[in-house]
């Protein structure tokens, strides 16, 4: 097999694969509590990580300082954003949670306006914002006699989403020391970590019992959606450009849909169909404005 082969079966894995954990975290949070089954999920991800970079002898942070600065993107990446995530899902169905957070990269670009030297947004980026948000307008009608629940559940989702684009800015803003895997290796159990004390401090150790669904999903976001996926990803950008890889982000709401559907019989309207093409050509329309603008940029060097 050619390296363009792995790269191709990289991609196939993390489409699928991180499109899947929406399904699993539903499963979850069924039957276990939701901090302590995320941070014992990240906890024991992030432990084989850093096992796994001390026996390859991978780089490590030089120092105190650079572990604070890898654990504040751990912060805002995972016990912010996941376990807004893992709680909105005990309100709203995975395939709405996956439609939604397909918006990131339109938060990234968002919050980017707010931040020196960071890129401002085009006319046609505005243009893509625009017809994202009207899908997720149309996505919040779709709620039935829940929409009230539904609502909560969906704003819990944007705030993940703020959260998870703040923490990508500052990590692009930001040096690090250490290996990649070394890196997100901290994340995980760091953050791992933060939700497991959030989860104690709120009683959640009473409620955390064993239940075959909910140990069985949490095995698989250990195993499968950290290690596996997270592996083919960083596999991924080394070997594809990161504008390239990055397009995985408009699969994984189709297969969370379809999972949700097959497996959990979520239903799938048409007003859902409809606020899924709108949100995926508004983020594709961001995203393309954004390549244009580095493009333009580049050309008088």
């Amino acid at each position: 097999m050619e390296k363009k082969d792995y790269g191709l079966l990289a991609y196939i894995s993390v489409c699928i694969i991180w499109g899947s954990t929406y399904l699993a975290i539903k499963i979850g949070v069924q039957s276990m509590p939701p901090f302590l089954f995320a941070g014992i999920r990240y906890i024991i991800a992030g432990a084989i990580i850093l096992l796994y970079s001390y026996i390859k002898k991978l780089e490590f942070p030089k120092s105190l300082k650079e572990y604070w600065k890898i654990s504040i993107v751990g912060f805002f990446l995972l016990t912010g954003c996941n376990s807004l995530v893992v709680i909105a899902e005990m309100r709203i169905n995975s395939s709405t949670a996956a439609l939604i957070l397909a918006l990131l990269p339109i938060f990234i670009a968002l919050l980017e306006q707010f931040v020196p030297g960071g890129s401002r947004i085009s006319i046609s980026g505005w243009v893509g914002m625009i017809v994202g948000f009207v899908g997720v307008g149309i996505l919040s009608l779709s709620g039935g006699n829940g929409l009230d629940m539904d609502m909560i559940g969906m704003i819990l989702i944007i705030l993940g989403c703020l959260s998870w684009a703040i923490g990508s800015v500052y990590s692009n803003r930001t040096v690090f020391t250490g290996s990649i895997v070394t890196q997100i290796g901290v994340q995980m159990f760091v953050a791992g970590s933060a939700q497991a004390i959030i989860g104690l401090i709120l009683g959640e150790a009473s409620k955390f019992k064993y239940n075959p669904s909910g140990f069985g999903a949490m095995l698989y976001l250990i195993l499968i959606g950290s290690l596996i996926g997270y592996s083919s990803y960083i596999y991924l950008i080394n070997v594809w450009p990161i504008s390239k890889a990055g397009t995985y982000a408009y699969v994984n709401p189709v297969v969370a849909m379809f999972l949700g559907w097959f497996v959990l019989h979520e239903p799938i309207s048409f007003k859902m169909i409809v606020s899924a093409v709108l949100i995926l050509v508004g983020v594709l329309i961001v995203q393309k404005s954004k390549i244009m603008e580095k493009e333009e940029k580049t050309e008088g060097f």
